[in-house]
């Protein structure tokens, strides 16, 4: 949280209570959140946020670069660098639901490579790999 403070002191980003409670509640797991169990959440604890209140702070914690949002999730997950400029990559194992973050130079090269070669501009890369983490694997294989 130390990180995500300084992180937003500097760029004069207004680092609200609420925001400061979704990024604690984002890192709680190593699963990906969706936004709709945060307002549960929420609830729990006697707020009263509205979902338009949560996707605001959402999109404010991806901003900083402190939450990835998985697309084919629709979730959030905390990201383990924030502040450093990098391209990542995402193990989601279809068993568990946990994600990993990975960053990958040579993989992020040959996509921006294989847009290049059509004359594509990337905006934003995101690359979700879905499949079976080691511990379901050895869970599997001991079954």
């Amino acid at each position: 949280m130390e990180e995500a403070e300084r992180i937003c002191a500097e760029r004069g980003s207004r680092f609200t209570e609420l925001r400061k409670r979704i990024l604690t509640m984002i890192w709680q797991g190593h699963k990906a959140v969706k936004a709709y169990d945060l307002l549960d959440q929420l609830a729990t604890e006697g707020g009263s946020a509205k979902p338009p209140t949560v996707y605001r702070a959402l999109d404010f914690l991806m901003d900083e670069g402190l939450v990835h949002k998985i697309q084919s999730l629709n979730a959030y997950i905390g990201c383990p660098h924030p502040g450093e400029d990098h391209i990542s990559q995402f193990l989601i194992c279809d068993n568990c639901e946990t994600v990993e973050e990975v960053s990958s130079p040579a993989l992020s090269k040959a996509v921006s490579s294989a847009a290049a070669g059509q004359s594509f501009q990337i905006k934003r890369q995101t690359v979700e790999l879905h499949g079976t983490c080691s511990k379901c694997a050895k869970d599997q294989k001991a079954a």
